[in-house]
């Protein structure tokens, strides 16, 4: 190559490169200004139902969100969602619409009246950068305001959103609501479209099918890209040995596969597109400012800092009830809000490791990683070890899941090991108070066990890491 050649080549590259600035500067500003102007448009809640000045009163008063000329919205304080899933069918309305009367089937209505599928309270928390989930089960038995002791899912049936959040209120011991967002299936099936699917690993083969209501499930086990139709017959399917409570394990599991696959900071910009899609299948007293606010925040949580919970509680037994429940357990409800909705006086305490429930489930086919926990863990205390069905999906990096809550005890089993990663949900065996479910990584050699009383430096309340992966986020 000729020296001419040589200097003519570094300006053209420049040239490119400036090129390739320019174009990325004009989408991000271009992205930016279509999130603030939908922002801008849109100030006042985007409520589909009309609460009067009672219902409106039971939520948080103020604003939760602020934003600056040149930024996107951020929250400004911590803040409860409660989020209320309806399916509400033809046969669930006295006069369903004129189009869907005359069908031989229960279809669905694009509604927001009637029972609940799906509740949860969303607690997203600025000040420690954490994001919390809390499921609360369908057939909870509890108080509903002026109704009487019922499952939970009926209060949004006699009074909507506000009633939801008031029941929610007391079963929780007076945790404040300050926003309600309620979706429909249609809009659920929508918004992952929007999104592009999920990638999820469904646990078994699932079928099933209701001719009543054109519900047809038909999943095959494994590792899979669902689009919003296979996903809504993942998180529909009741037919196994844990009922609403086996749904409510797959919904966390699909939550938390969306975060780590669809929310990240570009998703902000995508909010009028989404909005445009799902509008008419959502009601919520949010503002668009205070919805960007609150997918801003969460696109930037750790996956460490992201707890999924469920309310403690059990099954009824047979003929106990008039009908089956999840029976609550007001003790553990109280110091589950202590710990994780900053609610309430109830302190971090450390479980003696002889009395915590400790469930084995085996994702490898050797045996031999299982007995060498089961030895290591009785090694340092832990009487009650047992192992519980095999975990289908193949893990390399070991969960060890804080089935109740207990971050506590989970970083203790996860520093006897020396292995593994702590996660905060409710994923694994309903007994336990903490699952291992065991990956390739228990077969490596054994690591040094810790001292008693000694802190592993990797290791924080409710903020640990893999100690194979220590970079591990979400």
């Amino acid at each position: 190559m000729t020296s001419k050649t040589k200097r003519s080549a570094k300006p053209k590259g420049k040239k490119l490169l400036w090129l390739m600035f320019c174009l990325t500067g004009v989408a991000m500003l271009s992205a930016t200004a279509g999130a603030l102007l939908a922002v801008s448009l849109a100030s006042t809640p985007l409520m589909q139902r009309q609460l009067s000045p009672a219902q409106a009163s039971v939520f948080g008063k103020g604003g939760i969100s602020s934003r600056s000329s040149l930024k996107l919205p951020e929250l400004t304080r911590p803040v409860n969602i409660l989020v209320l899933g309806v399916k509400v069918l033809t046969t669930d309305l006295q006069n369903p619409p004129d189009h869907l009367k005359n069908l031989r089937y229960q279809a669905l209505v694009n509604s927001f009246e009637g029972l609940t599928d799906v509740m949860l309270l969303l607690r997203f928390n600025p000040e420690t950068k954490k994001l919390t989930v809390l499921s609360i089960p369908r057939d909870t038995r509890t108080y509903i305001p002026d109704h009487g002791v019922r499952k939970i899912n009926e209060a949004n049936l006699y009074g909507g959103p506000a009633l939801g959040a008031k029941t929610v209120s007391e079963l929780l011991g007076g945790v404040g609501v300050d926003r309600y967002v309620t979706i429909n299936v249609q809009g659920v099936e929508a918004l992952i479209d929007a999104l592009g699917g999920v990638t999820v690993f469904v646990p078994k083969d699932m079928k099933y099918k209701d001719d009543s209501q054109h519900l047809y499930v038909n999943l095959k086990a494994g590792q899979q890209h669902l689009n919003g139709d296979k996903t809504l017959q993942l998180l529909r399917f009741r037919y196994d040995e844990n009922g609403d409570i086996g749904r409510i394990q797959r919904q966390q599991t699909v939550m938390r596969a969306l975060m780590e696959q669809s929310l990240n900071p570009t998703t902000v910009t995508r909010i009028p597109k989404l909005l445009s899609i799902i509008q008419s299948h959502i009601d919520t007293n949010l503002t668009v400012e205070e919805l960007v606010a609150l997918t801003g925040f969460a696109s930037q949580v750790n996956r460490s800092n992201t707890k999924m919970l469920m309310i403690p509680g059990e099954f009824s037994a047979p003929g106990e009830y008039d009908a089956s429940y999840w029976l609550p357990h007001p003790a553990q409800i109280q110091k589950l809000v202590g710990q994780h909705l900053d609610f309430g006086t109830t302190a971090l305490t450390e479980d003696q490791p002889a009395t915590l429930r400790v469930a084995i489930q085996n994702s490898i086919p050797q045996d031999k990683g299982v007995q060498s926990v089961i030895t290591r863990l009785r090694g340092s205390g832990f009487n009650n070890v047992y192992q519980d069905k095999p975990w289908t999906e193949p893990l390399s990096i070991t969960r060890i899941v804080a089935q109740q809550g207990d971050v506590i005890g989970a970083e203790s089993v996860r520093r006897s090991l020396g292995f593994g990663e702590v996660r905060i949900e409710t994923t694994g065996s309903l007994d336990s108070d903490v699952t291992i479910q065991l990956g390739k990584d228990a077969l490596q050699p054994p690591k040094k066990l810790l001292r008693p009383g000694l802190k592993d430096p990797a290791a924080g309340r409710g903020e640990s890491r893999s100690l194979t992966n220590p970079a591990n986020k979400g």
